[in-house]
């Protein structure tokens, strides 16, 4: 493979919305959402009043990457060989001596592997993505409520949140505004959404000039996505993209076979009728990648058009693109953020938090000290731990299915098309795809072992 990526040399480029194009103003979505699921628990299930009251330090719980074992009630942090770097019952961290005598060193028992989804099941959780973490803060609080008040050692409260979930994000919820988080997002969209910069847009518009196909593939409804994009990106946002795709339902859009995810077409926002195939540019609903390239080689008039995709989830963007798709793709890490201008992960720019009185929750993007690095721990239980440093599965997922790793797409935004980035590959070094510059904790241990 070559060693370096450019995306002159695409002939469509794809996007995901939420915390890609759209970036959210993190320390106030982030209640949001973790409001938008307690007051139901609390409200419609009967959970204890204690959830609804969060502090500010009570954020640093969350932790991209963690996993949560449903039938526990444990979080998990996996190295890259699937052994237990740290844990947690509830919010409560397990002792390096109770960790040891709990997973002995040994993969986890629900290990996906080094090939493979982050699975989810009903006996496991990973959170990836911005929109999941305020779930595992409820979450980890759930599991706190119930070992005290009722001394549980087997957790059943998942169901309760999947009708959370659907109670506040159903494809209905937005034109109903039923829940919290939709009437307050339509409210004051812009307390909690940033517009594009104008280097964005004009790089955009430098794509579709150039000949590139430009995509936006969503897995938010049609009637979320126009407010969002109406906001970041202007009235005129649908000019921009010759394909958009709604309700896309990742990461199934690029696993699933054309017949079990047909495209559907739109009316009003409501879906109408089931295409066959995918004929021609437009605004669709649901959908396959199979049939999407179908349309992409007739448009560029290329037997194997290149296809570069950018998105911030792992698990619903980045590996399913390229492992089913074979496309190219860029990963948004906004972990890479609180590291421009040399600062270290926990700088993060004062202008994030927002121009709204009060206490705020932490930057979710910034390090936690619950949980450490994103990207490297050392081994619990050896003293010298300089020499026992490995990389977390999360960063070595990065390294395998990611093409390049920016913290924004205004990171390369100003850069001219035809730019070489170098990319992750086996010939290059693990840091070689993150652009501007690896995370200072990866280029200050390039010697971390690989187990």
């Amino acid at each position: 493979m070559a060693q370096h990526f450019s995306l002159a040399a695409c002939d469509a480029v794809g996007f995901d919305l939420d915390h890609t194009l759209c970036r959210y103003n993190l320390p106030e979505s982030a209640p949001l959402i973790y409001n938008s699921f307690a007051q139901f628990l609390v409200k419609e299930k009967g959970y204890d009043k204690e959830l609804l009251t969060v502090t500010p330090e009570d954020w640093d719980f969350c932790c991209k990457g963690l996993a949560l074992d449903l039938e526990e009630g444990n979080f998990i942090k996996l190295a890259d060989n699937g052994t237990v770097l740290r844990a947690s019952h509830g919010t409560r961290m397990t002792t390096p001596e109770a960790l040891a005598h709990q997973y002995g060193g040994k993969p986890w028992k629900h290990f996906p592997g080094d090939v493979g989804p982050a699975g989810r099941s009903g006996k496991y959780y990973f959170y990836d993505n911005y929109f999941d973490l305020p779930g595992a803060l409820l979450c980890a609080r759930v599991v706190d409520s119930l070992t005290k008040n009722n001394d549980q050692k087997t957790f059943d409260f998942w169901k309760d949140i999947v009708a959370g979930i659907q109670h506040n994000y159903k494809m209905s919820a937005f034109k109903e505004n039923c829940g919290i988080y939709f009437p307050e997002i339509k409210r004051d969209p812009g307390r909690y959404l940033h517009a594009c910069p104008e280097s964005v847009k004009k790089w955009l518009r430098r794509l579709k000039h150039a000949g590139k196909v430009l995509l936006l593939i969503t897995s938010s409804h049609s009637d979320y996505c126009r407010l969002l994009c109406e906001h970041v990106l202007g009235n005129d946002f649908t000019d921009l993209f010759d394909i958009v795709i709604t309700n896309a339902l990742k990461p199934g859009f690029f696993s699933h076979l054309p017949s079990q995810r047909p495209f559907w077409t739109l009316e009003n926002d409501e879906e109408q009728e089931a295409l066959p195939s995918l004929e021609k540019p437009g605004w669709y609903s649901q959908g396959n990648a199979v049939h999407l390239y179908e349309l992409l080689k007739k448009m560029t008039g290329r037997n194997e058009p290149k296809v570069v995709y950018f998105g911030d989830s792992m698990h619903s963007d980045i590996f399913p693109a390229r492992h089913y798709s074979n496309w190219e793709t860029v990963l948004i890490l906004e972990e890479l953020r609180g590291d421009r201008d040399g600062k270290s992960e926990e700088s993060e720019p004062l202008e994030k938090k927002g121009k709204y009185e009060g206490p705020k929750a932490k930057p979710l993007n910034t390090l936690s000290k619950k949980w450490g690095s994103f990207f490297i721990d050392s081994v619990p239980g050896l003293e010298n731990t300089e020499d026992s440093l490995v990389h977390t599965w999360s960063c070595k997922r990065i390294s395998t299915y990611s093409t390049i790793a920016i913290p924004s797409i205004e990171a390369i935004a100003e850069l001219p098309l035809d730019y070489k980035f170098s990319r992750f590959s086996s010939s290059n070094s693990k840091t070689a795809g993150y652009y501007p510059k690896p995370p200072l904790i990866l280029s200050n241990n390039e010697t971390v072992k690989t187990k």
